[in-house]
């Protein structure tokens, strides 16, 4: 895997995957940024995001649940020193779909947690704190 980060001004930088996607990222106007895109911590956070809930949809739809949406919202804490690392991560899943079953959701993210999820995965073994919660709504 590989990836490009170009700086663009200020505090502000062009990422490009290796897949040819770019994010513009930029710090924080307090230090030098001006807004023009996501922090590299919060790309960081979305990324673990992303991961766990690529894992959780494929583990349902492999388990043949009738998800209509999956939503995955992130909390995150960071240390007060320099440098700021993360210390908690928590990931709150709601699944929405028809006749869901409460135990295959908790069984995907439960296998994302400790099984799939690399970012999350890795985050953790680094000393970050990393916890799951889900919930389920019925497709209207």
């Amino acid at each position: 895997m590989k990836a490009t980060v170009d700086w663009t001004g200020n505090a502000s930088f062009k990422a490009t995957s290796g897949s040819g996607h770019s994010v513009q990222l930029d710090g924080p106007p307090d230090h030098g940024g001006e807004n023009l895109g996501p922090r590299p911590m919060e790309m960081l956070l979305m990324g673990v995001g992303g991961c766990s809930a690529f894992d959780v949809m494929s583990i349902l739809k492999k388990s043949r649940q009738e998800v209509t949406a999956c939503h995955t919202e992130l909390e995150a804490e960071r240390a007060d020193a320099v440098p700021a690392v993360f210390t908690k991560i928590h990931l709150h899943f709601v699944v929405t779909g028809h006749n869901l079953k409460d135990k295959q959701v908790e069984r995907a993210v439960s296998l994302s947690a400790d099984k799939y999820c690399s970012a999350s995965i890795m985050l953790g073994k680094a000393g970050v704190e990393i916890t799951h919660s889900h919930e389920i709504r019925a497709a209207g």
